[in-house]
């Protein structure tokens, strides 16, 4: 039997995460894991409901590893999870996706001699402002199995040396989650969820939404309002409703800057009430490399706030299209979807709900 440690710091991680604990459990023979919770992001209120949306136990342990620079993020959790791993060695480190505690973990498991398997392996934006491609770079460099999303994965791996055998294209455990998540919502009484009563508010039915939250677009005053003025744009002809970033939310009333009445600013919300909202939405706009994805899965137009992506097949199968940051640009995308000039995309090959299941049977042979 395979010993498994899956690390998850944010909530997008445990979206990954709950599919594979799914494939797992259905293996006891083969496969046990111990889920590892950094602590990265943490929002208390929304914990234990987030939890029980997924569908997936509480953590194995809880780092509590969340503040500070990306340095002291990192190397608290690269201390803490030396404890975890000495008392819970496992066969495998199966990290997910770009975040500060994948790359931690990774490299602490790497110089203990754990093997490290990464799910979302071989993205990348060219991009090494962001944070996020630092991670990706470094965690791949060091991992033994590459689980890819996209064609374009495998083919970065390739040309880093990465051996074939190593390289594993079995979908993308975001869309098992996506279609699970969207089964149990069509079978839910949404009635009471927040975002039921605020479509209906809406009055015509149609609405974009909108998240913003990487730093190229929040960070600054300059490029918040370059970001705002597109949003307040696309306000004019349509209701926008925009679950806020937190750190988005207090650069928005640093810098003064006033959305208008026609942007309906929301906290950030659990999945299914989130998945309720923007599954219905005319447009999304965004930042998120997720919810790139997540629209492709369902079939929903999607522009993309930002100079490149990581998720290339989102644009050039799915329902996304890549604007770039200039509001001109951004609104003039928009406004094409809502003219109906909307993409008609597809969801890729392998996009079937059954990733997880693929990675379950690699890892149970490895």
């Amino acid at each position: 039997m395979k010993k498994l440690t899956l690390v998850a710091g944010a909530r997008p991680n445990f979206m990954k995460i709950a599919p594979m604990i799914r494939a797992i459990q259905r293996r006891p023979a083969l496969l046990q894991y111990r889920l590892v919770h950094t602590g990265q992001h943490y929002d208390r209120e929304m914990n234990d409901v987030f939890f029980q949306e997924l569908g997936i136990p509480e953590p194995h342990v809880f780092l509590g590893c969340g503040g500070g620079s990306h340095a002291e993020q990192t190397a608290k959790i690269m201390v803490a999870f030396e404890q975890e791993a000495l008392a819970n060695r496992p066969d495998w480190l199966v990290v997910v996706g770009d975040v500060n505690s994948t790359l931690a973990c990774s490299v602490v498991a790497r110089k203990m001699g754990i093997r490290v398997a990464h799910v979302e392996a071989g993205l990348r934006s060219g991009d090494l402002s962001m944070p996020e491609e630092v991670n990706r770079l470094v965690t791949d460099s060091i991992s033994e199995l590459f689980f890819v999303t996209e064609p374009s994965g495998g083919e970065h791996l390739r040309r880093e040396g990465k051996p074939e055998s190593a390289i594993h294209e079995v979908g993308h455990v975001m869309i098992d989650n996506l279609l699970y998540q969207a089964e149990r919502l069509a079978a839910t009484h949404t009635a009471a969820f927040e975002t039921a009563a605020l479509k209906a508010r809406l009055g015509s039915g149609r609405y974009a939404v909108v998240t913003l939250h990487r730093p190229s677009n929040v960070d600054s005053e300059p490029d918040l309002r370059r970001a705002a003025t597109a949003v307040t744009r696309i306000a004019s002809r349509i209701p926008v409703v925009f679950p806020v970033h937190p750190r988005t939310r207090a650069n928005l009333s640093r810098y003064d800057i006033s959305l208008g009445p026609s942007v309906h600013l929301t906290a950030p919300l659990p999945y299914m009430e989130f998945l309720n909202l923007w599954k219905d939405a005319a447009v999304v706009v965004t930042d998120s490399g997720g919810l790139q994805e997540e629209t492709t899965g369902l079939g929903v137009p999607c522009v993309t706030m930002r100079e490149n992506t990581e998720r290339p097949i989102t644009v050039d199968e799915g329902t996304n299209v890549l604007a770039g940051t200039d509001p001109d640009a951004v609104v003039a995308a928009a406004f094409g979807i809502l003219d109906g000039n909307r993409k008609v995309g597809r969801r890729p090959a392998l996009w079937d709900g059954k990733a997880a299941e693929r990675i379950a049977d690699v890892l149970a042979a490895a």
